[in-house]
């Protein structure tokens, strides 16, 4: 029998990430495909957690994870009504027969739409806690899915923008594509400019220099033709501090280096004019959104609104003359939509999660492979403050891969087994020997 470990669990959870890139980029609630997704990588993680495993979850993520489920939880659970006497206005009291009118109410204020976030949120944990129990050879090797994903949005993308500037889908997904697999174009940018620290990875550190630069080149054209103001602008700053954050540890040459900014100096040009040729933000735009949100926070800041109901608790704080006949479904602010939904925990949590990613900097940067992860989270949650690209199932399964590659503990302890061996050359075969074999050897010598 082999000793060989198994591997079809890298395979499982690939699929899932791959099937979500090619599904999940609708934004409207209640998808078929979304529900789908989130019952794959359920299943997926059971059967992954079935198998013993070596890798251990740090357990600051794991207690932070239970908080965050916990806090939804708690939003569909009855609790006494004098809990809520001056918490929250009386619009949004939530009163339910099912719970009684007077002597129970729910936190949320639309407990199915709750009960959905609830399970968005399982299936991205379970996602995460998965790849976290697989070993860091595995991890890497979940990187081509992801490449795969990323090149049918592209393809489809750029098959969109070669037949018109604007160009409609419908019936092939429950949503109409709009960009790419995706219904938002500005959520199709974020998946290309995300891929960009994984595409200068494998230039600079895995030996396809010349591939990884006309990848990187198709996917800056790909975020100029979608047009996206963000993603022009967020594209070609990760481009940059992908380039000088990860080159410092590579074999590349100072010349490549140079001939990748004098690209980036004309990608700029292009990017100016397509950034210029729009008004920035109009009055009804996210400055507006966010004021009206900020307004609905102060009011609610104890207990939230329930996950999910954003769309229905603002329309309570919006100006009469903001009332057009298109309504506001996202604040275009995550941060800001999470704490008018979840209140002071949910803010909370947050907090705890950026001091959690950034003690986690320390720890990875002698690593490539996660640098490339934490600047792509970064960015990604940059976007995040004029945007909510973490709404669509495809973005929220990249974003939980990625942290898994930044808060996985077998990167650091490959590279401390790296430090105690020594490359010999046995008969034109590059080997790999334990620094204290190679030492006894040389103490005859030596004496």
């Amino acid at each position: 029998m082999s000793n060989r470990p198994s591997e079809w669990d890298k395979y499982l959870l690939g699929s899932v990430l791959f099937i979500a890139l090619l599904t999940g980029g609708g934004t409207a609630s209640g998808l078929y495909t979304d529900t789908l997704i989130e019952v794959a990588a359920i299943v997926s993680a059971a059967a992954v957690f079935s198998q013993a495993s070596g890798q251990r979850i740090p357990h600051s993520v794991l207690w932070l994870l239970i908080f965050a489920v916990a806090l939804v939880v708690l939003q569909i659970v009855p609790l006494p009504a004098v809990i809520f006497s001056g918490l929250r206005p009386e619009l949004l009291l939530a009163d339910s027969g099912l719970v009684g009118e007077t002597r129970f109410r729910f936190v949320s204020v639309g407990v199915g739409r709750t009960i959905e976030c609830l399970l968005y949120l399982v299936a991205l944990a379970a996602f995460f806690l998965s790849v976290l129990r697989l070993r860091a050879e595995q991890v890497h090797a979940l990187l081509p899915f992801f490449f795969m994903g990323v090149i049918c949005n592209g393809l489809a993308g750029a098959i969109q923008y070669s037949l018109s500037d604007d160009i409609a889908i419908e019936g092939l997904l429950p949503f109409t594509i709009n960009a790419g697999l995706f219904a938002n174009r500005n959520h199709f940018a974020a998946l290309l400019f995300v891929s960009i620290p994984f595409v200068v990875y494998y230039g600079l550190f895995r030996g396809h220099l010349l591939s990884g630069s006309l990848g990187l080149v198709s996917l800056l054209l790909l975020l100029l033709a979608a047009g996206s103001r963000a993603g022009v602008l967020i594209g070609l700053a990760i481009t940059v501090l992908s380039i000088v954050f990860l080159s410092a540890r590579s074999r590349v040459s100072g010349l490549s280096i140079l001939a990748i900014f004098i690209g980036l100096s004309v990608y700029t040009i292009g990017a100016w004019t397509k950034i210029d040729a729009k008004v920035l933000d109009p009055a009804f735009g996210r400055g507006e959104f966010a004021r009206t949100t900020i307004e609905g926070i102060k009011e609610n800041l104890a207990t939230g609104v329930g996950f999910g109901n954003f769309q229905k608790a603002y329309q309570i704080y919006e100006k009469e003359e903001m009332i057009f006949e298109k309504y506001v479904n996202h604040a275009h602010n995550d941060y800001l939509e999470i704490a008018f939904e979840g209140g002071v925990i949910a803010i909370l949590l947050m907090v705890v999660y950026f001091v959690l990613l950034f003690a986690a900097l320390a720890r990875i940067r002698p690593h490539p492979l996660q640098k490339a992860a934490f600047l792509s989270v970064s960015f990604l949650l940059i976007h995040s403050l004029v945007d909510y690209p973490l709404r669509t199932e495809a973005l929220a399964m990249t974003f939980a891969y990625m942290n898994a590659i930044i808060f996985h503990k077998g990167f650091a302890e490959r590279l401390a087994q790296k430090s105690e061996l020594i490359e010999i050359d046995h008969n034109g075969d590059k080997l790999f020997v334990p620094i204290g074999t190679s030492s006894q050897r040389r103490r005859p010598e030596a004496s």
